[in-house]
């Protein structure tokens, strides 16, 4: 790649839905992965550059459109990510209990607009739908022993509610083999280590799996190993002793996919799963779950989903592929519409780490300033914020800055003070904008 140029007199005014900034690293990442949100700190620096301005509660589609932008700036990127997650469209996804696990995500680590969720924790089994990161996540918060979450960004009313949880037993369910689960070594370890829980694996998932990790790639190969070895070599005599010892449990089940969330007697409430038994057909990556027409039922309280997710169309304007779920482009330029970029999980569809998407923004960003040299952006001087401002305040919109957010930093870490925690995140909109003193 040619060395990276930036661009001395590059104006970047950034507008966000939330109040606050940094997204998915305040609102995805969990709470006891702290060094995760080191990122925090770059962006940070990034805002405090007297040529980039942050404007929160800011809604682009609703407050001001997309053309509105293209008119105001030489060039508009979108990375607004994917915000729905995939439903199961499965009969009884609508009972209490069932919940996405995104959804869940956002209560735990203080989403303003999950706040109300409060899932119901008095079952002793709950069942969480897809073997990805964000699955071992919400398995991992569910299982961890709530003192673990003390000093935590958890919300304390989060914690509350795990502190009167019942659920002992939390099962990982994928519709395809140990060859093709999605998440990765470092959370399967923590899995895998979490104090006062022991893993359950069925040694006969694993048959003649020894000799068919010989092929794949090494970061699947290493899984597999410790995939294999936690569910067939006997423990040594610590391991043995703390299993024994383990109050709750977490285990994997395989080939096994969702059919319908079964009711309780007074069919209020969600009481247990229906899987169909799939069988795999084609190898690798590339293997398709088929069923094999056997079903088995699953006793559970709490469903939660966690089966992917998916953009939305942000502006009637900007071409969208429901299909696929993301803006077509190439690179980074939005199909037929000049001065127009996008960038992360809208651009190329929800998948990748932090890294991943750091690296593609910086993609499209070289895109966007290639163009510029090229003379492919509009020439002439372009208003920028300054319209975008008048017509914000003529909707009774009122953005939230980067120095506004950063009062509402100071309280949220002072109040976090008191606790031990590094910070008690706000979660009423009304009482920032008090704090804030509007």
């Amino acid at each position: 790649m040619e060395d990276k140029v930036g661009h001395t007199r590059a104006r970047v005014d950034i507008y966000e839905k939330q109040f606050v900034p940094f997204g998915l690293v305040r609102f995805g990442v969990a709470p006891d992965h702290p060094e995760v949100k080191n990122v925090i700190n770059t962006f940070t620096q990034t805002a405090r550059s007297d040529r980039c301005a942050f404007h929160g509660n800011v809604v682009v589609g609703r407050d001001v459109t997309v053309p509105e932008l293209r008119e105001a700036y030489h060039a508009v990127v979108l990375s607004y990510g994917a915000e729905d997650n995939q439903a199961l469209e499965i009969p009884g996804e609508e009972l209490p209990g069932v919940f996405s696990a995104r959804a869940f995500v956002g209560w735990y680590n203080g989403l303003p607009e999950k706040r109300e969720l409060v899932p119901d924790l008095s079952c002793d089994t709950a069942v969480i739908l897809g073997q990805g990161n964000v699955a071992l996540d919400v398995a991992r918060i569910l299982l961890t022993p709530p003192e673990h979450l003390e000093k935590t960004d958890i919300t304390e009313a989060s914690l509350g509610v795990l502190r009167q949880s019942q659920v002992k037993t939390v099962w990982i369910v994928g519709r395809r083999g140990p060859l093709q689960v999605a998440f990765t070594i470092k959370e399967l370890r923590e899995m895998i280590q979490l104090p006062g829980t022991r893993p359950i694996l069925d040694p006969a998932d694993f048959l003649g799996l020894q000799d068919r990790i010989k092929e794949v790639p090494r970061p699947r190969k290493r899984l597999t190993e410790l995939l294999l070895r936690t569910a067939t070599e006997k423990p040594g005599v610590e391991e043995a002793a703390r299993q024994a010892l383990a109050s709750r449990a977490w285990g994997l089940r395989f080939f096994r996919s969702p059919l319908q969330v079964l009711p309780s007697p007074d069919g209020r409430r969600a009481a247990g799963i229906r899987l169909a038994i799939t069988r795999l057909e084609g190898v690798g990556e590339a293997a398709r779950a088929v069923p094999t027409g056997d079903m088995e039922d699953l006793p559970c309280g709490l469903v939660l989903s966690s089966v992917g997710y998916k953009s939305r169309p942000i502006d009637p304007s900007v071409p969208f592929d429901p299909k696929l779920g993301v803006i077509p482009n190439m690179e980074g330029r939005v199909v037929d519409v000049p001065g127009l970029y996008c960038s992360g999980w809208v651009k190329r569809g929800p998948t990748g780490v932090i890294t991943t998407t750091m690296t593609d923004s910086f993609l499209t960003s070289q895109t966007l300033l290639q163009d510029l040299e090229a003379g492919l952006l509009p020439s002439g001087p372009r208003p920028g914020y300054s319209a975008i401002k008048a017509l914000l305040s003529s909707r009774g919109v009122r953005p939230i800055s980067f120095s506004d957010w950063e009062k509402l930093d100071a309280e949220e870490m002072s109040r976090g003070q008191g606790a031990g925690k590094p910070r008690e995140k706000l979660l009423d909109p009304q009482e920032m904008l008090r704090l804030l003193g509007r």
